[in-house]
Parts: structure tokens; sequence; C-alpha cells
């Protein structure tokens, strides 16, 4: 029997290799079905719970971040469809203290930046790292978090530095978070595992989205979790390690199929992804 226990033992191993655990939680960005966010919100929010969505990340579609609704009745329709409201891009430049208190009062962690525009120096950008640290030491005060999500024009080098850096460099950590869109920074040439690596803690949300083959637009690759290049399993195991705690599904190219359709499909892929 001790013979035999030995001889199975590395099957036994392999076994347990292959029975990695699955993703327990991930979420939307709701942008990823604005059209349908815009008519009829809460109703929305039900079918995506109701695909295995945990999370939910929000974006400003025009009637504040909380789409019209008051904190304490998104709050309730949270509990009832048993889903986090863990994020909201917004605009981080306006407003801030108001949206602090909606993003506090549904449990909100993180307001994010989606979108800055690409700068003209490295003096500029650093400005923009010295906009997102005030920005952060406002929402510090009401108990959220600032995050800054890229585009692939961080990831583009200007004067011999690349951007990102600039920002990771010169802005708090205890201020400043970032959600690193995977795809962009992919079909910007960057490695998301090796960068994440470089700067351990700074990462914790990002966006999950596939992309195909090079095409001549980088715009243009993004295509169905599962069906293009980058092998999440991996990424997502990995990226762990490094700090990364959100993991957001976001759509934006729809081929063969519509928004919410592939909101239910990337749910089933992530459900059953071994990581």
């Amino acid at each position: 029997m001790l013979g035999l226990g030995a001889a199975l033992f590395p099957y036994e191993l392999a076994a347990r290799s292959l029975d990695r655990a699955k993703l327990s939680k991930f979420g939307l960005q709701l942008y990823s079905v604005k059209e349908e966010m815009a008519k009829d919100a809460a109703g929305t929010m039900r079918k995506l719970a109701g695909f295995g969505y945990k999370q939910f990340e929000g974006f400003d579609g025009g009637k504040g971040i909380l789409w019209g609704m008051q904190p304490a009745e998104c709050k309730s329709l949270l509990s009832e469809i048993g889903v986090d409201f863990i994020s909201s891009h917004a605009n981080v430049f306006k407003d801030l203290d108001a949206q602090a208190e909606q993003a506090a009062a549904v449990g909100m962690k993180y307001l994010i930046c989606p979108y800055i525009g690409a700068q003209k120096s490295v003096d500029e950008w650093k400005k923009v790292a010295d906009k997102f640290n005030a920005a952060g030491e406002t929402l510090k005060s009401h108990g959220v978090k600032f995050a800054y999500h890229n585009h692939d024009y961080t990831f583009k080098m200007l004067d011999g530095q690349l951007p990102q850096d600039i920002l990771m460099e010169n802005t708090d950590a205890d201020l400043v978070d970032f959600e690193l869109d995977m795809y962009w920074a992919f079909v910007a040439g960057y490695d998301p595992l090796e960068y994440i690596a470089r700067f351990p803690g700074r990462f914790k949300l990002c966006h999950v989205k596939d992309a195909e083959a090079a095409g001549s637009n980088a715009h243009d690759r993004g295509v169905l979790l599962g069906s293009g290049e980058m092998a999440y399993a991996d990424i997502i195991k990995k990226s762990k390690k490094y700090g990364m705690k959100y993991f957001v599904v976001e759509q934006e190219r729809f081929v063969g199929t519509n928004p919410m359709e592939a909101a239910e499909k990337n749910a089933a892929y992530l459900a059953k992804l071994k990581v």
C-alpha cells in the first residue's frame, strides 16, 4: 500500500495543480452596457447580477455616479441583488466632495479618473500627478480613495520617458492607486504582468478585456474574453501576488453580439476560469 501511495503521489499533485481555485468575485464596468443603463439602470443591474457579477464599477452617464438614485435607494438595490458597488469613473476635478459623499454612502472604495488625455511634455505629466495627489487628499477625508485608469497614451514614450512611469513615481501611494486597463497596456506593447510587478501594491483594480491578433488599429482589437491573445488565468493569478484586488470586465467592441450578451458571456468565462 505504501508503494502504491508513493507511486500515485505525483499524479495527485498533478490533479491538485489542475484544480486551481475559481475567481470568487469579479465585476463589470457599467459603461459596457451604457445604453441599457440609460434606459433602465436598476433593471439592468438586476440582470447583470443574474449573470454572476458580484461587483459593479460605475460611470457618470449624465445622471451622476448613482444614475439618479438616492444613496439609500441605490444601497437597498445593491443589497437586494447581492452586488458591491466598488468604484465609479467620474469627473474627479468637479464637485469632488459631493461625489465622494455619495460614493461613501453606498460603500464605494474608489472614485477613478477615467481619462486625462495625452500631455505634451514631462513637466505637464508631473502637473497631472500633482492634481491626482490633491484629488486623493480630498477623497481621503471621505474615506474613499482615488485611482487613475490608463489608456494607451500613457504607454507611449515621451522625451525618453514613459508617462505611466511619471505618474507612478510622482504620486503618493497613500493617496493614489491605479486601475490598469490590461488591454490598453497590451496593445501598446507592454506585458501587463511585468508592469504590475514593477510597482507592487500600486495597482488595486484592473480592467479585464481581451485583444485579438495585432491589427492596424489598436482601438479595434477588443474581443470577448477567452477569444483573444491574453492569458487571463495566468494574469489574474499572478497579479494577485502584487496586490491586485478587483477584476472588472469592460467590453467596448461588439462583433457578432450585443452588450448584454457580451456581458453574460464574459461572466460565464470568468466564472469557469481556474486561477
